[in-house]
């Protein structure tokens, strides 16, 4: 096969996105010269890639594996760029950040302080629904670094803790159980719980607390989002367990209370990610290392605020 770059970068966004007309406006090409190079990649490939309903396109089995492999030769590619710059001790370029959910409430912080030191680096975010999806995009070498609470064995990756990470009981305010004070784990076993889905950090957390304590919660909702969960708290449709840095708001003007439930809370920790495989670029090393630095000291001053009343 003789492909180029440009023709994985067009195919790519084309899969993507479902539709040439969409990919061209993205690509700020025409659509006949976006339809030209699928052709001419198909061609090379000699299998067809895409099946084509009207104007809406999806992959087909052969498109899907080779999607797989585009993205592949894309990051090596990029790779190979964050090597050359390494010597060229650039201080800008592009710096790709995934996280699991949790940690956007964080993290975009961060990255805007870093960039008062780093003006010219470009940042893109990928937020994640869960651990399982940061993993494949790791995988596919399309992040740098990845924040997350749990560091993967499923992969050969360099983890590095950076700072700690509580997880917490929260309810409506009024609940019952706050009149407990302190209350045992088995004092949650009447009310329902609304939980974050199978495949989270947060979901795992959570099992393996219960299961060192012998309890077996309600469960009478899950649902893949932290907003969702906290809004269905503040209805007074149960209680919950979640990251402490996803809740600020809402604790801090009064819509949700901590349950200041025995054994919590539960400390883990934050780490950053990357793939031992991976050359990390200058810009990547510098937020890497400001991260290292200053991640724990940020974190635990708003951690402090949030818990002190409770304790």
């Amino acid at each position: 096969m003789n492909l180029t770059f440009r023709q994985l970068r067009v195919f790519l966004e084309v899969a993507g996105l479902g539709s040439v007309t969409r990919a061209a406006e993205a690509l700020h090409l025409t659509p006949p010269a976006v339809s030209m190079q699928i052709k001419e990649v198909e061609s090379q490939v000699g299998l067809q890639l895409f099946d084509r309903s009207g104007r809406t396109l999806s992959l087909s089995t052969a498109g899907e594996y080779f999607t797989v492999h585009a993205k592949r030769m894309l990051a090596a590619l990029r790779d190979t760029e964050n090597a050359m710059n390494r010597f060229k001790k650039l201080e800008h370029g592009l710096l790709t950040v995934g996280m699991v959910s949790t940690a956007k409430y964080f993290v975009p912080r961060m990255l805007a302080l870093f960039r008062q030191d780093h003006p010219g680096i470009d940042v893109r975010l990928s937020v994640t629904a869960n651990r399982e999806a940061l993993l494949a995009l790791m995988e596919t070498g399309e992040c740098d670094l990845a924040v997350m609470g749990r560091p993967p064995r499923e992969l050969a990756a360099r983890a590095e803790a950076f700072a700690a990470h509580p997880l917490v009981f929260v309810c409506p305010p009024g609940h019952e159980l706050l009149r407990v004070g302190h209350p045992p784990v088995a004092a949650l076993s009447p009310f329902p719980f609304i939980v974050r889905e199978q495949g989270s950090g947060t979901r795992q957390a959570m099992e393996k607390f219960f299961a060192e304590h012998r309890f077996e919660p309600r469960i009478t909702m899950e649902m893949g989002s932290n907003e969702t969960i906290k809004q269905a708290v503040m209805a007074g449709m149960g209680v919950s367990f979640l990251s402490l840095h996803t809740v600020g708001l809402e604790l801090r003007s009064g819509l949700l209370c901590l349950l200041n439930v025995e054994g919590t809370p539960l400390i883990r920790g934050w780490h950053l990610v990357h793939l031992q495989s991976k050359v990390l670029s200058p810009a990547a090393e510098a937020f890497r290392y400001f991260l290292l630095e200053r991640g724990g000291e940020y974190l635990r001053q708003h951690d402090l605020g949030l818990l002190s009343p409770a304790t």
